[in-house]
């Protein structure tokens, strides 16, 4: 078993990084196929100029997955049969030779350090280089620094206990200890979800009240029409590290808030407005986030239960290059592997998260003007530079939205009916 496990592990991770490669490839290929010619259904608001630099920003960032993608394999293959993960935990077992959740502990802390420090490179080069040449980057490097601290401090704040409460139970909670975990895992995602809005995002970002009282009074008839209600309208600071504009809802219960970049408020005109906030209405009337909250639970609920199972077969450890079984080797890998083995359903969760966007654009054309929903996504794809003429099988693997000629099309045959 462990010799057929190793294969179908390298297979997979061949075909995977494989697929990644011949998608990126076909998606730039695509672009710069229809570079020189805005698509009929944009030719009016978007300039040939507009649509090129959309078209090489894309590319440019698609160039830069490919070297990533490249990259991650490379590190995923030397951590697990290369043994990468087997010297780790020697060297811990060396070190602290008795506890074993504080060596778990370490063990799985050491191989994210070393997954996250070679992802640093890329989003510097990204940040500073592709988004600084095309005119989106707000950051400086004192500022890229200083999110990346924070956002490891709020991890490992946030993730230690989890990771502790797991070992624990993987230990000493009997056979069922992976139920136990899940239960305790789906309340920590509701808590997150709760608390984010109040206390996380604000140690990244500034957020203030809406101060247009027009808007303000327009949005909130909206809200109320639509049955929502929130702790308040939010305008974020997004111009401090980005031009890119944006909008959404966050949070859960009580704790529900509509947040605006900055930027977006200076692009779109207020009836525009109000039609994105009627698509994002849309994702919670058709009860978009529940829907998701209850597939992530789903999906977590199978694979803790395999994992319970898979902690109890040598085969599993030999086979991904570890020769000593223990729990915290087990978490490891199931969490660096795991992703091989998922990466074919990528097409079925777009498409899934496709349908929902066609469905939130349905309900703000049936409770706003469509024309103005159509508008503000022409600015926005514009101002975004996000390319109109992607990949369709890119695109089929990769897109949580439907291609801009598509969706602009279902909300203009929208008006013709």
């Amino acid at each position: 078993m462990a010799s057929t496990l190793t294969n179908i592990f390298i297979t997979l991770l061949f075909l995977t990084t494989l697929t990644k490669l011949w998608l990126a490839n076909r998606h730039i290929k695509f672009i710069l196929a229809h570079r020189n010619e805005v698509p009929d259904a944009f030719k009016v608001n978007i300039s040939l100029e507009s649509h090129q630099k959309a078209a090489d920003y894309s590319s440019a960032k698609t160039r830069l997955i490919i070297a990533e993608s490249f990259v991650q394999s490379v590190i995923l293959l030397a951590l697990t049969l290369g043994s990468g993960l087997q010297l780790i935990d020697e060297i811990w077992r060396d070190a602290i030779p008795n506890m074993a959740i504080i060596r778990g502990a370490l063990v799985i802390l050491s191989a994210l350090i070393i997954t996250s420090l070679a992802d640093i490179p890329f989003d510097y080069y990204k940040t500073f280089v592709i988004d600084e040449r095309f005119g989106f980057n707000k950051m400086t490097p004192i500022m890229f620094v200083s999110d990346l601290i924070k956002h490891t401090m709020v991890g490992f704040i946030l993730g230690a206990p989890i990771l502790f409460a797991a070992l624990l139970l993987m230990k000493g909670a009997g056979e069922y200890w992976w139920f136990y975990l899940w239960i305790i895992w789906s309340g920590f995602n509701l808590l997150m979800l709760a608390i984010y809005p109040t206390f996380i995002a604000p140690m990244f970002n500034k957020f203030s009240p809406l101060a247009d009282q027009s808007l303000k009074t327009r949005i909130e008839s909206l809200l109320k029409r639509c049955g929502f209600k929130s702790q308040g309208l939010y305008v974020m600071d997004g111009s401090s590290r980005s031009s890119h504009g944006n909008a959404y809802f966050t949070g859960f219960g009580s704790s529900k808030r509509v947040v605006f970049f900055d930027t977006l408020l200076e692009r779109l005109e207020s009836d525009e407005i109000e039609a994105v906030l009627a698509h994002e209405l849309g994702h919670f009337k058709h009860h978009h986030v529940i829907k998701r909250i209850i597939m992530l639970f789903t999906i977590s609920f199978v694979g803790l239960a395999l994992l319970g199972w898979l902690k109890q077969q040598d085969w599993f450890f030999v086979g991904l290059g570890v020769k000593q079984p223990s729990d915290y080797m087990a978490l490891v890998l199931f969490l660096l592997a795991s992703p091989v083995f998922l990466f074919l359903l990528r097409p079925f969760l777009a498409s899934y998260s496709r349908k929902n966007e066609f469905e939130a654009d349905a309900y703000a054309a049936s409770n706003s003007d469509a024309n103005n929903l159509v508008t503000a996504l022409v600015k926005l794809y514009r101002d975004n530079a996000s390319t109109l003429t992607p990949d369709p099988v890119h695109s089929a693997f990769y897109d949580s939205h439907p291609p801009a000629s598509i969706r602009i099309e279902k909300l203009s045959s929208s008006l013709r009916r």
